[in-house]
């Protein structure tokens, strides 16, 4: 019987060069930054309990602005979405609850890399709240243990300027009127019209500040646990010409 030399020895290269790369990538593994990672310890899964009871509001935070410093470098994490999908089909333990805009082109999934069952996501245009956003808000925080509750505002917001401008379309009507206090508590010396875009994102800035401090003075539930340190309630602004989050106090 003959032995294919040739064949064998191939085979034992193909081996060796395995075990070579992947003791190369096992040593590599420490060196990868921890800015890289997102909420979940594994980018094939999604936040367990354990993991996300044992973060602190400051860290959920902490890896939010991590995850819109990915995104906006172009480094986002490569994401198993099937098996994430697969992995929170019997649960979900999400860290923060965000209430964003409605506009295209502020997706809070993307805009801070987290992965599916990391967040709580509740969309209105002008990121106003009602009685049923509050109530979301409760079930995410209260009964669900999210750490965090973020508003995020955007620069040129649409809603905005229509509360500026005084649209009266259909519902939309009282929709931007929860916008209009905003408008009268911005402080502001140049030209206050909807064309001058510095005026627009003064006024969101404080839409988002009145915002916040809505949610407080209208959810007991939601002011107790702030005080209590087991939620933050914090807010954003983001830059469409950027990517950048800035976030607010």
């Amino acid at each position: 019987m003959r032995i294919d030399l040739s064949h064998t020895a191939n085979q034992d290269l193909d081996r060796r060069d395995f075990l070579t790369s992947s003791l190369r990538a096992c040593a590599l593994a420490p060196l990868i930054p921890s800015s890289y990672f997102q909420l979940s310890a594994s980018l094939s899964r999604s936040l367990t309990k354990d993991e996300r009871d044992s973060m602190t509001p400051a860290r959920v935070i902490d890896e939010l602005k991590k995850g819109n410093e990915r995104f906006r470098t172009g480094k986002m994490t490569r994401r198993d979405y099937l098996a994430e999908q697969r992995a929170s089909a019997k649960g979900q333990f999400p860290a923060a609850m965000i209430l964003g805009c409605l506009d295209s082109r502020v997706p809070a999934e993307i805009v801070f890399d987290t992965g599916i069952g990391d967040t709580f996501i509740g969309r209105v245009a002008g990121n106003v709240v009602n009685d049923d956003i509050l109530g979301s808000m409760e079930f995410g925080c209260a009964a669900s243990g999210a750490k965090v509750i973020l508003v995020v505002g955007h620069t040129a917001c649409g809603a905005v300027k229509g509360a500026i401008d005084d649209v009266v379309l259909g519902n939309l009507t009282g929709l931007l009127a929860r916008i209009k206090p905003a408008i009268a508590a911005t402080k502001y010396d140049g030209e206050k019209s909807s064309k001058n875009y510095v005026y627009v994102d003064a006024v969101a800035t404080t839409n988002v500040v009145l915002t916040m401090a809505e949610i407080r003075q209208r959810s007991p539930i939601l002011a107790d646990l702030e005080k209590k340190g087991a939620i933050s309630i914090v807010g954003g602004m983001y830059n469409l010409a950027t990517g950048v989050v800035k976030f607010l106090g």
